[in-house]
């Protein structure tokens, strides 16, 4: 494949595959399955997901989108159940094939003929999957849903992955191929960004505004977002994979929340580990909170690149300057170890500076991955302490002989000495911001290690928190 063909494959909309089906027959399961992730939240609860979830997946070296569509049929008690429906029947509309999936075990039930009806309706290639079919039950009522009129039938195990491989035979038989696309030489790689902060501070709202469409669901309910949803955004020819997360409220509270709201944190914590960038958005009607410093300290100590997105800010802004200043002020008083996080005031209700927070996203990704050259970091270090040496280590003085860079995302930094195998906290925090004022580091934390030159007993990593 050439450049340029690589260059309109990656660009080229990718076919998508929506899964359908009645609530509890299995398409979470069979959307981790396909998609080689655990990106659904598996309950036996009614109506678990809400947002609808997509992710890239392959077959055969055909690329397409895989679609969870959450609980769209079937009675339901969740609040949001509405609007749950009109994300899924969007996104039925938007597939080029659906995959309807049936419970062998249960058999064929009035609502399995209610959804077929539907798709019937949209005119749109189906695959009638029949889930469950490890269960010996299922086998004598498999025939039954031929009733249905969809062609081809094919018996899985989601849980287990039986019969999924025929499954997604048929799946790319039925969709114009689009190749998986190979990397273009020296193209720009996908930054992933995760949104979170507490519940209710404007998470879905943000990563629509950034997305300009209705993506997320957007409600006053607390604990709106589930699952960890993600979408693709193309921003002055760079790639940010958007990650939007389920608010992250205190342990004692999660306990309370259920099995649901639990796994949902554990999603929203697992990609924190999983980004480039984490953008923490801090309610600025409700001030920043002890929650908030939490949520970014597991984010500085997994390494991630932070931005501290202040949402809501059109309701405070009008307040006058002396305002701001003392936002701002408290702002870095609760954070005191994100000193080095940007902080971009914004409004997902009026857009005002989406646009700057994508460009300082951007910043800190390449941050991230930034290299100092070796004698350039030596003669700083040089420089630094001699200006500043090291404290003593048992009376003795201690001299930096030389220092290396050696890693990225985070940035770190080896600097070897004749006794020291661990700095004051103080020294090194010192060390940490003075790399930061000579090289920059924007929005990145910073490891700083110290090693004695002879000997291996001195090889305690240090960590340095900025």
């Amino acid at each position: 494949m050439t450049p340029r063909e690589a260059s309109r494959a990656r660009t080229r909309r990718l076919p998508s595959v929506a899964l359908v089906g009645r609530p509890n027959v299995g398409k979470s399961t069979l959307f981790n399955r396909l998609s080689g992730t655990r990106r659904a939240i598996v309950t036996a609860i009614p109506g678990t997901t809400r947002d609808v979830i997509a992710h890239p997946a392959d077959w055969r070296g055909v690329a397409f989108e895989l679609v969870d569509t959450g609980g769209m049929f079937g009675a339901s008690q969740d609040p949001l159940h509405a609007l749950v429906v009109e994300r899924g029947r969007r996104a039925i509309a938007q597939a080029d094939l659906l995959v309807f999936l049936v419970d062998g075990r249960e058999g064929l039930v009035p609502a399995d003929r209610e959804i077929a009806q539907l798709l019937r309706s949209a005119s749109t290639p189906v695959v009638l999957a029949i889930n469950k079919t490890d269960d010996r039950r299922a086998k004598g009522g498999l025939l039954e849903f031929a009733e249905l009129g969809f062609d081809p039938m094919v018996e899985v195990s989601a849980e287990h992955g039986e019969g999924t491989g025929d499954l997604l035979d048929a799946v790319v038989e039925r969709i114009q191929p689009a190749p998986v696309a190979a990397a273009a030489p020296g193209g720009a790689a996908e930054v992933r960004v995760a949104i979170v902060g507490r519940p209710n501070a404007g998470k879905s709202s943000l990563v629509n505004r950034l997305l300009r469409e209705e993506r997320m669901i957007v409600s006053e309910v607390p604990g709106t977002t589930r699952d960890a949803v993600d979408a693709v955004l193309r921003w002055h020819r760079r790639e940010f994979r958007i990650v939007d997360t389920a608010g992250i409220r205190r342990p004692g509270r999660v306990a309370g929340g259920g099995q649901v709201e639990a796994v949902s944190v554990v999603l929203a914590r697992r990609a924190i580990e999983s980004a480039d960038v984490v953008v923490l958005v801090v309610d600025a009607s409700a001030g920043p909170t002890s929650q908030d410093a939490a949520i970014a300290g597991d984010a500085d100590a997994s390494g991630r690149g932070i931005v501290i997105a202040v949402n809501k800010w059109d309701l405070m802004k009008a307040r006058g300057p002396e305002f701001v200043t003392e936002f701002d002020e408290t702002l870095r008083r609760e954070m005191k170890f994100l000193d080095y996080a940007p902080v971009v005031h914004v409004s997902a209700l009026t857009g005002e500076r989406a646009p700057r927070l994508l460009e300082v996203i951007d910043r800190v990704a390449a941050s991230r991955t930034a290299r100092v050259r070796t004698p350039e970091l030596n003669t700083f270090f040089r420089q630094v302490t001699a200006a500043h040496p090291p404290p003593s280590r048992d009376g003795k003085p201690v001299r930096v002989l030389y220092a290396t860079q050696t890693g990225v995302a985070p940035p770190t930094f080896v600097v070897f000495t004749t006794g020291a195998t661990r700095f004051h906290f103080s020294y090194e925090r010192f060390l940490v911001n003075q790399i930061r004022d000579r090289f920059g580091f924007l929005g990145t934390p910073i490891r700083l290690r110290a090693r004695r030159r002879r000997g291996r007993a001195g090889r305690t990593p240090v960590r340095g928190r900025s």
